[in-house]
C-alpha cells in the first residue's frame, strides 16, 4: 500500500495515475499508522513503564511506513543543511547516505517527539480530556490523539502538492506521479480525512481543534522555505513537513492544556 510497507494483492495493478488520485488519501493512511501506532502503546503499557511503551509505538509506526517520512527528514536535513544551490540540494538528498545534519536531526526529532508524547499521556492519564479516565478508560483519548497528529500532518504535507510546484525535473523520480493536477474533490477528500480525528478529539475539549493554526503555520513557512531554495517541494520535503507538523501539533495540544 503507498506510503507504507503493508502489502497489497498481487491482483491489484498498478498504474502512476493511482499514486495521483491515492494523495487524497493520505490523511488517511494517518489513521492506519496511529492505530497501530496506538494498539501498540496500549497492550505494551499493561507490561511496561511508559517510557518503553511510548518507544514500542514509535517503532511501529516506523515499521509500518518503513521509515519513510523519517528518511525524507534526514535528507531534507542534510540537503538544505549542507546545500547553498537548488542543483547542490537535490543531488545531496538523492544520495541515499546519511550524513551528519541528518543524523543529527533524526537525534533531536526522536528526542522531542519521545518527550512530548510522554508529557500528553501523562497529562491524560491524571485529569483526561473532559469524560473523566476510570483505569485504563482514557485509551479512547489516547487514540483520537495518536490519529489526529498522524492524519493532520499528513494533510499539511499533502496541501503543499496542492499550492506548489514540484522542484525535480527527473521523470524517474518516485514523487513525480503526484505532483499532477488536483480536483476540488480530491483536494476536499484530504481535508475530510485529515481533519475529520482532530474534529471528534475537540468534541471533548473544543480548545484543542486550535492545534490547526501552528500546524498549518509551520507547513506555511516550510513550503515558503522550499520555495525559496529549490524552487517547490520534492517528496523528501513532503516527508519532512509531516514528522515536523506531527511533533508540533504535539506540542501545540501540551500549550493549549497549559495556557487555555
Amino acid at each position: 500500500m503507498f506510503y507504507t510497507r503493508i502489502p497489497c494483492p498481487a491482483t491489484i495493478d498498478h498504474h502512476p495515475d493511482y499514486l495521483n488520485k491515492a494523495s487524497r488519501y493520505f490523511p488517511l493512511i494517518g489513521w492506519i499508522v496511529g492505530s497501530v501506532s496506538f494498539v501498540t502503546y496500549y497492550f505494551s503499557a499493561f507490561v511496561f513503564s511508559n517510557e518503553i511503551a511510548v518507544v514500542l509505538s514509535m517503532i511501529a509506526g516506523i515499521l509500518v511506513t518503513g521509515a519513510f517520512h523519517e528518511d525524507g527528514f534526514a535528507d531534507v536535513c542534510d540537503g538544505f543543511g549542507g546545500g547553498w544551490t537548488k542543483e547542490k540540494i537535490l543531488l545531496i538528498m538523492k544520495d541515499s547516505a546519511i550524513g551528519a545534519f541528518g543524523a543529527i536531526g533524526l537525534v533531536l526529532l526522536f528526542l522531542l517527539k519521545f518527550q512530548s508524547l510522554i508529557q500528553l499521556i501523562s497529562n491524560i492519564q491524571i485529569v483526561g480530556v473532559g469524560i473523566g479516565i476510570l483505569s485504563r478508560s482514557f485509551g479512547i483519548e489516547i487514540l483520537l490523539l495518536f490519529v489526529a497528529a498522524h492524519a493532520l500532518s499528513r494533510l499539511a504535507a499533502v496541501s503543499i502538492v496542492f499550492t506548489h510546484e514540484y522542484s525535480r525535473e527527473d521523470a524517474t523520480s518516485k514523487s513525480k506521479p503526484i505532483a499532477q493536477n488536483y480536483t476540488w474533490k480530491e483536494i476536499i477528500g484530504a481535508f475530510f480525512f485529515g481533519l475529520i480525528p482532530l474534529l471528534v478529539l475537540s468534541y471533548f475539549q473544543w480548545q484543542l481543534f486550535l492545534a490547526v493554526i501552528p500546524v498549518f503555520v509551520t507547513r506555511y513557512f516550510l513550503a515558503r522555505y522550499f520555495q525559496k531554495w529549490i524552487g517547490g517541494y520534492t517528496g523528501d520535503c513532503l516527508g519532512a513537513t509531516q514528522q515536523v507538523c506531527e511533533v508540533i501539533f504535539y506540542l501545540s495540544i501540551i500549550a493549549i492544556w497549559k495556557f487555555i
